[in-house]
């Protein structure tokens, strides 16, 4: 990889994993529009790691009240505090881990191509519009098992290149009557466990091809992934509480013409 590549693949990956159009399918799209050669599974656990640091360290006060609360839970065998929004979290987490696990290899094979990704953004861009427009009021610290599970199984749906994990996580929770802020923020939270799964998965697959590892792109892959990523979420949640979700809608709207008109 040289140093171009690297710098628009870390940045697509640290500003898109967090925003309602879906990383997976622009870390797709970018080297075939480009004519780059596939990056590498290093690369891809690298950036991984980037945007998991820049939502570990953007909510880091929150996870620890959320972390000690779940462990007074366990003590006292009831809900303590802020422990409803880790045994969401946990629970969200099941529906997406599971299919991954089982459908993984399909899902590599038969779903990656441009047009998959083109009907997705599309179909899934025009239900958050209606999503947004369902918005409530309710906040992340009253979500309820019933509430993460919906949200869990709507995640398992981001396996499908386009579609975005935070981009139909958000959804769902919008149509359940949460806030913006709060669908993000639940959405950001979220992302924690499957960053590591995914990231774990690649790195496993990595480790097992013996690749040879250039730790310059890594590192500097680790770097601005995290940077961008990062600033992503901080401006988004400013950003959706004056616009909404509608600038993302009309985004993948074009987008997935476009990748009709080139592609077909």
């Amino acid at each position: 990889m040289d140093l171009i590549q690297i710098i628009v693949l870390a940045l697509v990956q640290g500003l898109s994993e967090f925003l309602p159009i879906s990383s997976s399918a622009h870390l797709i799209l970018v080297p075939k529009l480009l004519n780059w050669q596939d990056q590498g599974l290093a690369f891809d656990v690298a950036v991984h790691i980037g945007t998991l640091i820049a939502v570990v360290y953007y909510f880091r006060n929150d996870l620890i009240t959320i972390i000690r609360d779940f462990f007074l839970s366990l003590q006292k065998r009831e809900l303590v505090g802020e422990s409803n929004i880790a045994w969401a979290v946990l629970i969200a987490t099941i529906p997406a881990g599971l299919v991954g696990l089982l459908f993984k290899d399909y899902i590599e094979i038969y779903l990656r191509s441009p047009l998959v990704i083109a009907s997705t953004t599309i179909i899934f861009g025009l239900v958050l519009y209606l999503a947004d427009r369902k918005s409530g009021q309710k906040s992340e610290l009253k979500i309820t098992l019933k509430d993460a599970l919906f949200i869990g199984f709507s995640q398992a749906l981001a396996l499908i290149p386009g579609t975005s994990r935070s981009g139909i996580t958000i959804t769902m929770a919008l149509f359940l009557g949460y806030s913006k802020q709060a669908a993000a923020k639940f959405s950001f939270l979220l992302s924690i466990p499957i960053i590591l799964l995914a990231g774990g998965l690649k790195a496993l697959d990595l480790i097992k091809s013996k690749i040879e590892v250039d730790w310059f792109s890594l590192g500097l892959g680790i770097l601005l992934s995290f940077l961008s990523a990062y600033l992503c979420i901080y401006l988004f949640l400013k950003f959706i509480e004056k616009a909404g979700m509608l600038p993302f809608v009309i985004y993948r709207l074009l987008l997935g013409a476009f990748l009709f008109y080139v592609f077909i």
